[in-house]
């Protein structure tokens, strides 16, 4: 189709609202993209914004939340507009999702009754390791679950008022249908999930009720929880109220059906076609995690593995590590101004390309050099600080190649630790991973490196930068549009994956082989990392 004719075939699309809308509330943006019948963007907005740190809780204040999202899909409508010539009154479909996790609680009168304690607090110690002993299954800090129980704990005045308890994504979908719902991806980070049933385990709903029977509260926990929705299922539609809070103009017509919201794990999974068994998507930059879709649960519980599930119910692993490319960027930022000194001006994004490639023309197991990259604490190796570091003996062999091949290494240590326990303990099986974030810019080099920690097959697509905002819009198209039950992970690949580029690596023996030798090396010197966390203060 020429250029003049798709531009009047998507002019046409939002005329008739044949388009979709997937808006997610991301750590420091929110991100509207509006999809066409052929689920390639057309037109996108954001909005910056920062949690703020007050009376010790992260948080975001609801103004926050409400101006952010106008102000998102103002310029949504702006870009549409502009590039379209034509306003958007109404939508195929809309989705919302946002960052995991988290506390909002409100009363019967739809007040919220504290702050909303967002995902990235750490004051749920006590609650994580009671709830972890009271389930056998892992509950970490910062799921809805921790922070309720915390607040019994803590005797806080406002719990038995509590009516509703909902994330992020729930309460501005519950604001703009009446609905009171969450996906159960989204859900998996509120409370455990039993994936046979595809709603909360019961058995375990019935314990924490028994827990709290002395605390006499108003409520039980079934009761003040979102109901759970598959994907693929309704999950109500636009109210008159609603479209107002959307958008203030009164351009936007209510009555726009809505998928259930899911959080940005489900979002990361549907973006990168990995919500299928035996799949994976394996997201690094600043931080790292890999997420493995499981044929079955695990046997055991395990503190290093965070279970969720897919946006269809099926159980997943999830590997998170808090360092991955921080330290490396920050040599390369040494380099860069080695480069100034020197007079010869060059691009950082060269730069880093020339010192990636680099890395692949080092020995395979690194040459025989050590690094941590911990910036910060990184608990899947029980570290609650953490000192990057860079060590060597006198014969290691110290040059450029294997400088860098150890960092890339290094970026993936940690995560290393926690997916052997899935691969070796476990035996999980997964066929291939895709991978997408800075880790994976640079041409072959980063894929590569992945294929050699995790043993399987690594694949990067063109469109893994699209993001989660454009992963909900696709929950909500599949809602749209499937056939009678046609699964997921059939609908992604016929319709939307079938025509992507991409590129698969394997990984390579001698790869493979000398990442064992470093982690060996890696996990023999801890103790030189544990040291220099105690020593250097």
């Amino acid at each position: 189709m020429d250029q003049s004719n798709l531009h009047n075939a998507i002019q046409n699309a939002i005329k008739n609202g044949k388009t979709v809308l997937g808006i997610e509330f991301g750590s420091t943006r929110i991100k509207a993209v509006l999809i066409g019948e052929d689920h390639t963007p057309i037109a996108s907005g954001s909005h910056e914004w920062e949690n703020r740190y007050e009376n010790g809780v992260w948080t975001y204040s609801l103004d926050d939340i409400w101006h952010g999202l106008q102000d998102c899909y103002r310029k949504l409508g702006d870009e549409v507009l502009n590039k379209y010539n034509t306003p958007l009154t109404t939508i195929g479909a809309i989705g919302f999702s946002a960052m995991m996790h988290g506390y909002m609680a409100f009363d019967k009168d739809e007040t919220l009754l504290v702050p909303f304690r967002t995902w990235r607090n750490t004051m749920t110690d006590e609650a994580s390791r009671e709830l972890t002993e009271l389930f056998g299954f892992n509950i970490p800090q910062r799921w809805s679950i921790a922070h309720l129980y915390q607040a019994i704990l803590n005797k806080e005045e406002h719990v038995k008022e509590i009516n509703f308890l909902s994330t992020l994504a729930g309460y501005v979908h519950w604001k703009l249908t009446g609905h009171k719902v969450l996906g159960v991806g989204e859900s998996s980070g509120m409370f455990p999930i039993d994936s046979s049933t595809n709603d909360y385990d019961s058995d375990m709903i019935m314990r924490f009720d028994e827990k709290n029977k002395a605390n006499i509260l108003a409520w039980k926990l079934q009761d003040i929880l979102p109901k759970v929705l598959a994907a693929g299922e309704s999950a109500g539609v636009l109210s008159e109220t609603g479209a107002r809070l959307l958008d203030p103009t009164g351009n936007l017509k209510a009555g726009v059906p809505l998928c259930p919201p899911e959080g940005d794990a489900g979002t990361g999974m549907v973006a990168t076609n990995s919500v299928a068994e035996r799949t994976g998507n394996v997201s690094a930059g600043t931080s790292v995690f890999a997420m493995i879709v499981l044929e079955k649960a695990l046997s055991q519980l395990y503190p290093e593995i965070d279970m969720v599930t897919t946006p269809t119910g099926k159980p997943v692993a999830m590997v998170h590590c808090n360092n991955c490319t921080s330290d490396l960027n920050a040599w390369i930022g040494l380099f860069q101004e080695f480069t100034t000194t020197l007079g010869v001006e060059i691009d950082q994004n060269k730069l880093f390309e020339l010192l990636y490639q680099k890395a692949l023309q080092g020995d395979a197991d690194g040459g025989n050099l050590l690094a941590y990259n911990y910036l910060s604490g990184e608990h899947i190796t029980h570290f609650e600080e953490g000192r990057p570091l860079f060590v060597r003996t006198p014969e290691s062999r110290f040059n450029l190649a294997n400088f860098m091949r150890v960092h890339l290494f290094s970026s993936l240590g940690a995560l290393k630790v926690g997916l052997d326990i899935l691969f070796e303990q476990e035996k999980v099986k997964v066929d291939q991973v895709l991978g997408h974030g800075g880790f994976f810019k640079t041409r072959d080099v980063g894929q590569k490196i992945m294929a050699a920690a995790m043993n399987v097959p690594v694949a990067v697509m063109e469109t893994a930068g699209e993001g989660g905002a454009w992963g909900i819009a696709l929950l909500a198209s599949y809602m749209l549009h499937k056939t009678n039950g046609e699964p997921l992970e059939a609908f992604l690949s016929s319709h939307v994956f079938a025509s992507q580029n991409g590129k698969t690596i394997s990984p390579d023996p001698k790869d493979v082989e000398g990442f064992a030798v470093f982690m060996k090396r890696y996990k023999n010197g801890l103790a030189i990392e544990r040291a220099a966390v105690d020593s250097m203060k």
